[in-house]
Formats: structure tokens, C-alpha cells, sequence
């Protein structure tokens, strides 16, 4: 097996990452990871430490490679209710079709299984971002006068964030894409002034 000086960290962090994202970190065996990455154990501990700590370096990876881009896209979108509906549109086409299909997402699945404080910071972390992303989508949709009268947009903000890890576990669990598209646009058109086109 590679010696801990010959091997490329990242690449071993990648395969990891799908491990994780695809089975869980409580159904991952070091055994696993070993076989993942063609690594020694020892070699294993050298790079990463912990299980625990190999599998918050997973979720800081996903949250930077995969999460980040998607809420920097909505929050640079200008178009503000459909820059939302675009996410969700591309959400569930990411968790219901492709190579990851019936996955779900790392950090929504990691909500699901005991964390150390180091995971559950990058749990905040995602979701304060998506969070982030969602408000400002919705302030560019009310500048339009897109939003509904008195609607409560950090509250908003919440609910559509809430909506996403819906999506993302109720995909990994067999959803179908016409459902999931449906309970989104019945959420979206709870905020919108007028009707919106789907």
C-alpha cells in the first residue's frame, strides 16, 4: 500500500467523501475506507487522525466543492423567484438522475446521524449559507415587487432552506421527481405576489 508521503491526499479524500455521501459515516468501517482509498490504516491516521476527523474533512469538502457553488449561482442570480425555482429545478434533477442519484446530499444526510462539534459546525455552516442565498434571491424578488404583501422573508428564507433538505432526504429515499417539483412549486407560489409560470 502507499506510503502517507506517496499518496495524493486529496484523491483519497474524494473517494472518501462518495463513501460517506453514499453509505453514511455510522454504516463506514475504517475497513471500508481502507478499501475505498487503497490505503494503509496507519496511513489513514497519519493524514486524516480520526474517523471523526477524516469525515468532517469530507463535509468541509463537499460543503466547499459541491454546496458553495450552487448558493453563490442563486445568490448572484438576478432574477429572484425564478433564480429559486431554477435551484430546485437543478436540486431535484441532481438527486433524482446521474452518477449521485438517490444519494441525497452529504450534509443533509449528516443531519441524520450522531456528529462530532467539528461536523456540526460545518452542518451550521451549510446552512447559514443556503440560508444566506435564499434571502438574497428573495430581496432581488421583492425589489421587482415579486413577493407577496407582508410575507416575512427571513422567515421565507428559513422555510425554503427547510424545503431543501426535504428534497434532498425525500430523494434518497425513493421520491419521485413529479412529486418533489410539485411540493416546491406549491411552496413557491405561497410567496409570490402574483402567479407564477411553471
Amino acid at each position: 500500500m502507499p506510503d502517507v508521503k506517496h499518496f495524493d491526499a486529496d484523491e483519497a479524500l474524494a473517494a472518501v467523501e462518495l463513501l460517506f455521501w453514499r453509505q453514511g459515516v455510522t454504516a463506514t468501517g475504517i475497513q471500508d475506507i481502507v478499501s475505498a482509498t487503497g490505503l494503509s490504516r496507519s496511513s489513514l491516521y497519519n493524514a486524516f487522525g480520526s474517523k471523526e476527523e477524516l469525515y468532517a474533512a469530507a463535509l468541509q469538502r463537499y460543503l466547499d466543492e459541491r454546496s458553495r457553488p450552487m448558493f453563490d449561482r442563486l445568490a448572484s442570480d438576478d432574477r429572484g423567484l425564478p433564480a429559486i425555482a431554477d435551484f430546485f429545478d437543478r436540486l431535484i434533477r441532481l438527486r433524482c438522475t446521474g452518477r449521485h442519484a438517490r444519494w441525497g446530499c452529504l450534509i443533509s444526510n449528516a443531519h441524520t446521524e450522531h456528529s462530532s462539534e467539528p461536523a456540526r459546525l460545518l452542518l451550521d455552516q451549510h446552512h447559514g449559507g443556503l440560508r444566506a442565498a435564499f434571502e438574497a434571491a428573495l430581496e432581488v424578488a421583492r425589489g421587482k415587487g415579486d413577493l407577496r404583501p407582508g410575507l416575512d422573508q427571513a422567515g421565507a428564507a428559513e422555510m425554503l432552506t427547510l424545503l431543501a433538505y426535504g428534497v434532498n432526504l425525500r430523494s434518497r429515499s425513493g421520491a419521485a421527481p413529479k412529486d418533489l417539483k410539485a411540493g416546491v412549486e406549491t411552496c413557491l407560489h405561497t410567496l409570490a405576489k402574483h402567479p407564477l409560470g411553471f
